[in-house]
């Protein structure tokens, strides 16, 4: 009997995570789901490799190949892993992730704090439409205080002073990229994007109007395209290296 779940769910962000709640209540009801969780004390380096060797770590004890999914960051870190482990990886699941991987919300953040001259908390309630929608001041005011959280807490590509690149394109597995109708951070062009670097059997989901935090507001729509997904894979062989994709509807 294997050790290992079927779906491994990647976060790296302790105050976000309770996004992911009611999508992997969906998917829990059908796959094996386990949520593996990177922190980091505020004396740690922000780093990557970090992340991936304790990944690692975690899943060479398993017997068998798992489906990976990440959302921003920590979809960077499974396309990342499914780079260099591909052995460790049945299929790869990319949520609010680019064609260019660092592009994320906390790049967004910081160059408007180079830009404009307002306070922190200005820009994040900002950041907080920009991601979620417009919300009542309540709602406003919790999510400005989880978006300082993840800017203080979480594995991140960025600083105030510093923005990080990383090499565009896909992994050596099955990869499944989804993303929100209107995201302002993986805008049209960075999700278009990705048919350059997609081989036969990947494909392109974009949620109806969905935000960068889509899997959040439409849980049962993005399980709906994780479950078909993974049940093509468990139908038919994949075969890598033609330079095809599907985008779904």
């Amino acid at each position: 009997m294997s050790n290992m779940p079927d779906v491994l769910w990647l976060n790296t962000s302790p105050s976000l995570k309770c996004f992911e709640r009611p999508v992997l209540n969906v998917l829990s009801k059908h796959y094996s789901t386990y949520r593996w969780d990177y922190e980091q004390t505020p004396d740690e380096a922000s780093c990557l490799e970090i992340a991936l060797v304790l990944l690692h770590d975690y899943l060479k004890q398993g017997d068998r190949s798992v489906h990976l999914v990440g959302h921003g960051t920590a979809g960077v870190l499974g396309l990342l892993y499914a780079r260099r482990y591909p052995e460790r990886v049945k299929s790869l699941s990319l949520l609010s992730v680019g064609a260019h991987p660092a592009i994320d919300w906390h790049a967004h953040y910081y160059a408007q704090r180079q830009l404009l001259p307002c306070s922190r908390e200005l820009i994040l309630a900002q950041m907080a439409r920009m991601l979620f929608g417009s919300q009542n001041q309540v709602m406003t005011r919790c999510l400005v205080q989880r978006l300082a959280d993840d800017l203080d807490q979480s594995l991140s590509l960025h600083t105030l002073f510093k923005r990080t690149s990383l090499e565009p394109g896909g992994a050596p597995v099955p990869v499944l990229v989804c993303a929100g109708e209107h995201d302002a951070v993986v805008n049209p062009n960075e999700f278009y994007h990705w048919q350059h670097w997609l081989k036969h059997g990947d494909s392109l989901w974009q949620c109806p109007n969905g935000r960068h935090f889509f899997h959040y507001a439409h849980p049962d729509l993005l399980a709906e395209q994780l479950l078909q997904f993974w049940s093509r894979l468990n139908s038919t062989v994949v075969r890598a290296g033609y330079p095809a994709f599907r985008l779904e509807a």
